[in-house]
């Protein structure tokens, strides 16, 4: 396991992690281990899209990002599509939701839910 020392894969506002670390709490996790794994999948009209769960710790290959008392699992092989990227939690009258700011992203797709590098 890895442990960002410059810059790190992601950032997490305050706002994400304090949402995150409700849900993981409710989920009954130790939350000094455990932690939001952020991943990309292939699929969505775009080619890939986002995924996201709460794991009981990290794999030995992850960057483990901490902020905010939240710790962040990224897997090597998404590492390289999410570097940079900020991950949030908006709230509005419509939706609510996390939301990954990334500034790696060419094109996304008409509903927002896929994207390509």
């Amino acid at each position: 396991m890895s442990t960002a020392a410059t810059t790190p894969t992601v950032e997490v506002t305050e706002d994400a992690a304090a949402q995150a670390l409700s849900l993981l709490d409710g989920e009954d996790m130790d939350t000094d281990v455990a932690g939001l794994r952020l991943f990309v999948q292939q699929g969505g009209c775009a080619g890939l899209s986002y995924g996201m769960r709460f794991d009981d710790a990290p794999e030995d290959d992850d960057d483990v990002v901490e902020a905010h008392g939240l710790r962040v699992f990224v897997d090597p092989a998404s590492e390289e599509y999410i570097a940079g990227s900020v991950l949030t939690y908006e709230t509005g009258l419509e939706s609510a939701g996390f939301d990954v700011e990334n500034p790696n992203v060419a094109r996304e797709c008409g509903c927002g839910e896929s994207f390509r590098t």
